[in-house]
């Protein structure tokens, strides 16, 4: 299992999140298609790295370039842009889900709705490829699970659209207290963490250190020049703490069959390790479902959380597994005449026992290129042979 952990030892924003992506082995190329598949409403809007130093240390500094007048926006038209690209599903679903925390914590700042708010800073372009860019980034590199570092907040002000506010922003503060983050005075004053980055952070990652194996580190500059280097550190790996898993279920036999959809892929998106759903009979002869979500230990509150809102049930199960058996995964790019596709390759002792493309690669070439699905994933099977 992927996972990375995020040490925000200066805090983090959206650019320098990017930077530890891109020193951590995303291209700069995924930002791009990032940028095409949205078709932003902009004349320009360019990304682009450099290697810089913060005090004695080296870091990537990502900087998004975007060019467009003061537009506002609200979370259904960002909604409606994420939604309508060709991103991967699990791209799309987790950049729009951040968006939401973006807009319930403003809601409560302004005391409005956040079908209302009016999106400013965290709505311009270069917001928008930062979060997106940011989710797909870690997609690319098969992060299945992200942890995060307490956060440093420190006070001061800053100017904004609204006017001079006090820091740590309020948005800021929202949207950590809503997911009971942990904090830390930060080094000096200022903002060191933004909403955009509080939001990324609160939506994909867990405040925790995990036991891992290190295999790269990524590092990320931030901005601001300060006595210590501003940066975040990106690391990347496999899990080797506890290996418990817990199997949460509920039966529910009053909900809307059109809403399961929506439920799987979004616990998913959230970490779970598989999703399924049984047929049964129920009392009163009622035809239900059983909702079966196999998950980490360390994920069972959220995921608990999540089917709590988002369905009819009252209460779920949680059983203790002793442990689980996986084989090691990794992941090669294959090339074909309508694109890359990467292939998902199983290993057992070191050695491939079988591969398989990513079909949301294939689907997005397939829709480009106007041809049947089949025919792209028999050319990634052709390419996966003859690179063998």
């Amino acid at each position: 299992m992927i996972i990375a952990y995020l040490d925000a030892a200066s805090g983090i924003s959206g650019d320098m999140f990017l930077g530890c992506l891109v020193d951590a082995g995303v291209k700069l190329e995924t930002f791009g298609r990032v940028i095409a598949s949205l078709k932003l409403p902009i004349q320009e809007c360019s990304i682009d790295a450099s290697e810089v130093k913060k005090g004695p240390l080296r870091a990537l500094q990502v900087q998004v370039r975007a060019a467009e007048s003061h537009t506002h926006r609200h979370l259904s038209h960002i909604q409606s842009l994420i939604a309508s690209s060709d991103l991967p599903t699990v791209v799309k679903d987790r950049s729009i889900a951040v968006f939401r925390r973006l807009a319930n914590a403003e809601a409560r700042v302004h005391g409005s709705t956040p079908e209302k708010v009016h999106f400013h800073e965290v709505g311009a372009i270069d917001a928008i490829v930062d979060i997106v860019g940011v989710v797909a980034g870690l997609h690319e590199l098969g992060v299945e699970q992200l942890y995060a570092s307490a956060l440093p907040l420190a006070h001061g002000w800053v100017d904004t659209q609204h006017g001079r506010i006090a820091l740590p922003a309020p948005a800021t503060l929202e949207i950590l207290t809503a997911v009971g983050a942990p904090t830390r005075p930060a080094l000096g004053e200022g903002e060191w963490v933004t909403p955009t980055g509080a939001a990324l952070v609160a939506e994909l990652a867990v405040f925790e250190q995990p036991e891992m194996t290190l295999a790269a580190i990524g590092i990320g500059a931030g901005v601001k020049e300060a006595a210590w280097p501003n940066v975040a550190r990106l690391w990347l790996g496999k899990n080797v703490g506890s290996s418990a898993m817990v199997q949460i279920e509920t039966n529910i036999d009053d909900m809307n069959p059109q809403l399961y959809g929506p439920v799987m892929e979004n616990l998913l998106a959230a970490g779970a390790a598989d999703v399924w759903l049984t047929p049964v009979q129920m009392k009163k002869n009622r035809p239900g479902v059983v909702l079966c979500v196999l998950s980490s230990a360390i994920l069972e509150a959220r995921l608990v959380q999540l089917i709590l809102q988002q369905t009819t049930t009252l209460g779920v199960r949680v059983h203790a597994l002793a442990h689980r058996h996986e084989a090691e995964r990794a992941v090669r790019e294959i090339s074909t005449q309508y694109g890359t596709v990467r292939m998902k390759i199983k290993l057992l002792e070191g050695r491939s026992a079988g591969a398989v493309p990513e079909f949301e690669d294939c689907r997005r070439l397939a829709d480009q290129h106007g041809v049947p699905v089949r025919v792209v994933l028999e050319a990634a099977w052709a390419g996966g042979r003859m690179g063998e």
